[in-house]
């Protein structure tokens, strides 16, 4: 079975929102009235596309929701991943407007941004439910409907929902105090730390070799926690210092852990190219030639054009 990761976002229902904001004027002609959800046969096993059978247009201005395979499974909360399939008919035109169940199993992050009858069938409902929804289509999917897969704003919609599975929404770790991992013996190119009261203070270039104009790094400890993601936001603690100069320009080992994302281009470019893929607990030497630092240079912090950058950096967590 396959598996699409946040479909319900990121696939098939982005697509669907997509066509909101574009298809805006497509409605149907659908009149008020029409049959309750019990003139509808539905007929298949839970986690099998349904064989759905109607008998005459469905009236959804008021909702019917009714569950028709029970599961035994945990209770879905709102915040949960839960993996499912659905089947989406327009009870007005009495056709089939969505099918998962032949795209493999979708993987829904049930945040505000989930289309509103995932929501309405999924939370509270437990693993192994097969749930069927009979709405309208703005209260499926907004004023518009969702004209993408032939949901005028005027239709009902028939929705029939399995829940396959869920996992938990897992808080982050909590930062870290300092590096955790295993030691390492820093390349012979580093800075040498200097330290007070076991606190980074600044970096000592006397042994340290001439910059190279290269992005290099080096670990001093190899943490042995989650590893770092594009788009991760981290935690940090940190010193920079311009090659040769006395003093540090930057730090936050003074004061409190920094947190900005990593890998999209919200920090230096030599951050972003050598913290991505470290792991959490562990403490790295950067080496960042101007290019890849401040290239029209950062005269606040007093740093010229030309000036290399050296970094220790503490990775105190991830989220």
């Amino acid at each position: 079975m396959s598996r699409v990761r946040s479909a319900a976002v990121n696939g098939v229902l982005v697509l669907s929102m997509l066509g909101l904001a574009a298809c805006g004027s497509d409605s149907s002609d659908a009149e008020e009235g029409g049959a309750p959800l019990s003139s509808v046969t539905i007929e298949g096993k839970q986690g099998e596309a349904p064989k759905v059978t109607f008998d005459g247009r469905l009236d959804g201005s008021e909702e019917e929701k009714d569950v028709l395979i029970q599961g035994d499974g945990e209770t879905v909360a709102d915040g949960d991943t839960v993996e499912a399939n659905w089947w989406v008919g327009n009870g007005f035109t009495e056709e089939e407007a969505q099918n998962t169940f032949e795209q493999g199993t979708q993987e829904v992050e049930l945040s505000e941004d989930v289309l509103p009858f995932l929501r309405e069938t999924m939370i509270g409902s437990t693993v192994g439910d097969r749930i069927v929804l009979l709405t309208s289509a703005e209260q499926a999917f907004g004023e518009l409907g969702n004209p993408s897969i032939g949901i005028g704003n005027k239709d009902s919609v028939l929705a029939v929902v399995d829940i396959l599975g869920r996992s938990k929404t897992v808080p982050p770790e909590p930062a870290l105090d300092g590096p955790q991992g295993e030691e390492k013996k820093p390349a012979g190119w580093a800075p040498t730390l200097i330290e007070e009261d076991g606190v980074v203070t600044g970096l000592d270039f006397s042994t340290a070799h001439k910059p190279t104009g290269e992005l290099i790094a080096t670990t001093l400890v190899k943490g042995d926690g989650a590893k770092v993601k594009s788009g991760d936001t981290l935690t940090v603690d940190y010193l920079g210092q311009v090659y040769n100069a006395d003093e540090p320009f930057d730090e936050s080992y003074s004061a409190q852990p920094a947190e900005f994302p990593i890998g999209v281009g919200q920090v230096i470019a030599g951050w972003d190219e050598r913290l991505v893929g470290r792991t959490v607990g562990s403490r790295v030497i950067l080496e960042i030639p101007p290019a890849k630092g401040y290239p029209e240079g950062n005269p606040d912090a007093g740093i010229e054009k030309t000036d290399t950058l050296f970094f220790v950096v503490d990775i105190l967590g991830v989220s």
